[in-house]
């Protein structure tokens, strides 16, 4: 298989994956979201999450920053379409990151050779 058609497949692959998740990934939040809320009291060990229920951070003197894409939406404007062109935008940008830093090592081979 040649090369462009391996990457161009891997990146077609990657954005389906992507896409099928953005349907079949669950709402409810993840262990250590969980586990926060109970810390904090917004939640029982065991029962169920509350629908607004929100994690809480106490960044006094600490770095913090706001997320480009929270929680991998472009805001409750656009729904699944906002998420699945996040989804896309992140493959692309993941993809663009490894390629660069994949050159950045071959030409410094190169310069070693």
């Amino acid at each position: 298989m040649e090369r462009n058609t391996f990457i161009l497949l891997g990146i077609a692959i990657a954005i389906c994956i992507g896409v099928l998740a953005v349907f079949l990934a669950s709402g409810d939040p993840d262990g250590l979201e969980s586990t926060a809320l109970v810390v904090q009291g917004d939640k029982t060990l065991t029962g169920a999450t509350p629908e607004n229920a929100e994690i809480k951070e106490d960044l006094t003197g600490k770095f913090s920053y706001e997320a480009p894409f929270p929680d991998y939406t472009m805001g409750d404007a656009l729904g699944k379409p906002g998420e699945l062109i996040v989804m896309v935008i992140g493959v692309i940008l993941a993809f663009v990151a490894v390629f660069g830093a994949s050159k950045l090592v071959t030409q410094a081979r190169k310069k070693e050779a």
